[in-house]
């Protein structure tokens, strides 16, 4: 019996779906590129509820006839292509031919188009890939994708999608790269019925202004270099502009954006000695090449492509860089000030050498010798009387038996391995690690973990009590962020609110101002503090309060707790170790990450047989 069979055209479309349409930004990013292919000078994209209920792509590209609106929805059909050959020569987007029958095949589709030249134009309804209208309408030349209930068909994709903050974050990532990669194409973007951008036609170094604000224009070093193997242009960050996350990185092929981690270390590589390690600096780089040196069939996203002699590039890449920050200055140089410094004398036109210090030793001096003069200093007075300052404790009790203060009694209440044998003894260990003896063997305890733990709590014992510290700054600052990051600030600037910050939405879209930040943060940059925290938001991935409030709490623990290296004098450590064990979970941060560590006396004794 024979048991291989076809698959039907819609299993077959849904299967395809998952690969191409995996959330709302696919589609937009499908259409988009269609739109661009299709030569459209303007693209207007509307979303409603993250592109969950409605996404909605116009342009003013070439349109299509009724014929071929029809045939659009067919799988592998495409007008970018007819021969294989083809796929090593590509100057359009897009060249599968399946993103339209995918997004059919998982959503309510309703296309509105027409061709320069026809009197009336061609409206399509398809529902789960089958047609349920066809009938001529009035509509400007161009097309007109309205794309419903995304899913509808597919409940499990459906439950798996994320919050709205996070769908719209990737929607505005996504329109993001499309709109830096085509600066030549006029962009609109609205939210809910509002809009939220709104980019001209511009160059290259106009659109990442635009998108990215003006604060991001004077760290910007310009780079260009022609090879035979192609042309590299763009723009790279001053070392001043690295940050320790979120930092704008984008590679765009032949308008085209790629993701390749072997060239992003090639420009970190020319920051080496130039930024701290672990930061990102940020770079805006263009390639134009033969299609035929790339490959970018290798993923239905096309995000991946391979280069034929990636090497090569590599290092035209690195020298790149390393001449853009010699050209401009962005290495610092060695700079010698000459205001306030010391008279050095210089040799007289005599010759004569001056005469060097001299030195007077009294041979006869004996520091053990009692000397006759008396002793005046505060310090000798009270030591002369130094029995007076125990008559009070000998008056109320037996000293030989101290009472645990206050301070101490939380660390004798905790577990009794976690509680040093001798109170208050503590040793750090390489700026990084806090050392003492407990009954059980050596307790370890990483300084930085262990402050993490406590701020936490603190934090989060502050918003769910809404009784908020904040440390108004001298001089409020504006901030301008990307539309992504903006758009999460405008979820959770409630739970700012409730954790410290004084925020406020600017004049201008992708504006916040900050008047002030959570106190016990004094030393770290308000700016930085802020933009880190969104960027932690915006990985989250419910929208439960208390889930933000968790990440947020986190975000600010990790960015104000003690940092690896600082040293501690002995009433510091006591104090972080009261604090800590008074936790009702010492042991571990909020992350799961190890606090402390117990070396058991066994351990400690192997070594010494």
């Amino acid at each position: 019996m024979d048991i291989i069979h076809l698959l039907p055209d819609t299993v077959a479309n849904q299967i395809a779906a998952g690969e191409v349409i995996q959330r709302p930004a696919s589609v937009i990013k499908e259409l988009v590129e269609n739109a661009i292919d299709a030569g459209a000078t303007l693209v207007q994209v509307l979303v409603t509820d993250a592109g969950k209920s409605c996404i909605q792509v116009v342009d003013n590209g070439k349109g299509m006839s009724a014929t071929d609106a029809r045939l659009a929805f067919e799988r592998h059909s495409t007008s970018k292509i007819s021969k294989a050959d083809d796929l090593f020569t590509l100057h359009t987007m897009g060249f599968r031919g399946e993103a339209l029958a995918s997004i059919a095949a998982v959503a309510q589709v309703e296309l509105r188009t027409r061709m320069e030249g026809d009197e009336v134009g061609t409206c399509i309804v398809i529902e789960g890939n089958k047609v349920k209208e066809e009938r001529p309408v009035s509509t400007p030349v161009g097309a007109n994708f309205s794309v419903r209930n995304l899913f509808f068909n597919v409940p499990a994709r459906r439950r798996f999608l994320k919050s709205n903050m996070t769908e719209m974050a990737s929607i505005l990532s996504e329109f993001q790269r499309m709109a830096l990669a085509h600066p030549s194409v006029a962009f609109k973007l609205f939210k809910d019925g509002v809009q939220i951008l709104d980019l001209p036609e511009a160059n290259f170094h106009r659109r990442i202004v635009a998108l990215f604000g003006k604060r991001l224009e004077s760290s910007l070093l310009p780079i260009e270099v022609d090879t035979p193997l192609g042309r590299i242009s763009g723009f790279v960050g001053t070392p001043d502009s690295a940050r320790k996350k979120g930092a704008q990185q984008y590679f765009i092929v032949n308008r085209r954006y790629m993701r390749h981690a072997y060239f992003a270390k090639a420009v970190q590589a020319a920051y080496e000695r130039l930024v701290p390690e672990g930061t990102q600096v940020p770079f805006f780089i263009q390639f134009d090449v033969d299609p035929a040196t790339i490959d970018v069939n290798i993923h239905p996203t096309k995000t991946e492509i391979k280069f034929e002699d990636e090497p090569t590039f590599w290092q035209i890449l690195l020298a790149a860089v390393r001449e853009s920050l010699g050209r401009h200055n962005a290495v610092p140089s060695i700079d010698f000030d000459t205001e306030g410094r010391p008279d050095i004398p210089l040799f007289n036109q005599s010759g004569t050498i001056p005469e060097p210090p001299r030195i007077n030793v009294n041979p006869n001096y004996n520091p053990f010798e009692k000397s006759s003069a008396p002793r005046t200093s505060r310090g000798d007075a009270a030591s002369s009387h130094w029995d007076k300052l125990y008559d009070d404790l000998l008056r109320n009790g037996d000293v030989s038996k101290p009472q645990p203060t206050d301070d101490v009694a939380p660390l004798l209440n905790a577990e009794p391995d976690a509680v040093p044998a001798t109170a208050a003894t503590y040793i750090q260990l390489q700026g990084r690690y806090i050392v003492a003896a407990v009954r059980s063997g050596l307790m370890v305890v990483d300084q930085n973990r262990a402050h993490i733990r406590v701020l936490y709590d603190a934090y989060m014992q502050q918003m769910q009590s809404h009784r908020v510290a904040c440390q108004g700054l001298l001089f409020p600052q504006t901030l301008t962020v990307e539309p992504a990051l903006h758009a999460v600030f405008q979820q959770i600037e409630p739970q700012l609110r409730a954790i410290g910050f004084d925020v406020a939405q600017g004049k201008h879209v992708g504006e916040i101002i900050l008047r002030g930040v959570p106190s016990g943060t004094e030393g770290i940059d308000p700016e930085s503090l802020l933009l880190t925290m969104l960027d932690d938001a915006r990985q989250q991935t419910g929208d439960a309060h208390e889930t933000m409030n968790h990440i947020l709490s986190l975000s600010l623990a990790r960015q104000a707790a003690i940092p690896v290296g600082q040293v501690l004098s002995a009433d510091e450590m006591e104090n972080l170790m009261r604090q800590l064990f008074a936790l009702s979970t010492p042991n571990y941060t909020p992350d799961g990450r190890q606090v402390i560590a117990i070396i058991p006396d066994e351990s400690i004794e192997r070594h010494f047989r």
